[in-house]
């Protein structure tokens, strides 16, 4: 995950926020890391969820491949931005499974599009509408696998975002806290146009 960071922060010094650079940027990153894995046996299999928020003016942007999630909180509502591409989500989303099945399903963290694992990658791409107050929340599957998402919202009401990232982390990690949980949560205080 730091070398994904580390690459797209690289592609993207000195570009204006854009999503097809964004796009390019995640683009070069995978391959990037996908050559490093070849070259070394040690990191065969290496790969990493990844999730992108660029504010662009008005919009923003976001790049996501895998797992993780991209969360707007917006007038109290929580909504997820980001599909999530791992087996169990694409079978609720073919209907062949409930949410609720996919929640204990054995093959829940089994992820479909990782960056690093292929040459080549499909990444998902959006632009959002920004709104001055809006809080996003980007997070691992340590967290909104072990939070409920009426959770997840009621803790995002908070007036203190401080108060909201440590008890979601706190929460995840009473739930049994399986994988690493990793969240970042963005006010969005002002949108310039």
């Amino acid at each position: 995950s730091a070398g994904a960071r580390r690459e797209l922060l690289k592609a993207l010094q000195g570009k204006d926020p854009d999503l097809h650079a964004l796009e390019q940027a995640i683009t070069t990153a995978n391959l990037l890391l996908f050559e490093q894995s070849s070259n070394d046996s040690s990191l065969d299999g290496m790969g990493t969820t990844l999730t992108v928020l660029w504010p662009a003016g008005e919009d923003m942007l976001i790049g996501h491949v895998g797992d993780s999630r991209a969360y707007l909180f917006r007038d109290g509502r929580l909504e997820q931005q980001t599909m999530d591409h791992s087996m169990v989500a694409e079978m609720v989303r073919d209907g062949l499974l409930t949410e609720e099945q996919a929640a204990t399903h054995p093959m829940r963290n089994y992820i479909t599009r990782a960056v690093g694992t292929e040459v080549t990658i499909e990444a998902q791409m959006l632009n959002v509408k920004r709104r001055a107050g809006d809080r996003w929340l980007v997070c691992s599957d340590g967290l909104h696998g072990l939070v409920s998402a009426e959770r997840i919202q009621e803790l995002m009401a908070l007036e203190d975002v401080n108060e909201a990232a440590d008890l979601l982390l706190q929460e995840a990690l009473e739930n049994g806290g399986r994988d690493n949980v990793s969240l970042v949560i963005f006010c969005d205080e002002e949108v310039t146009l």
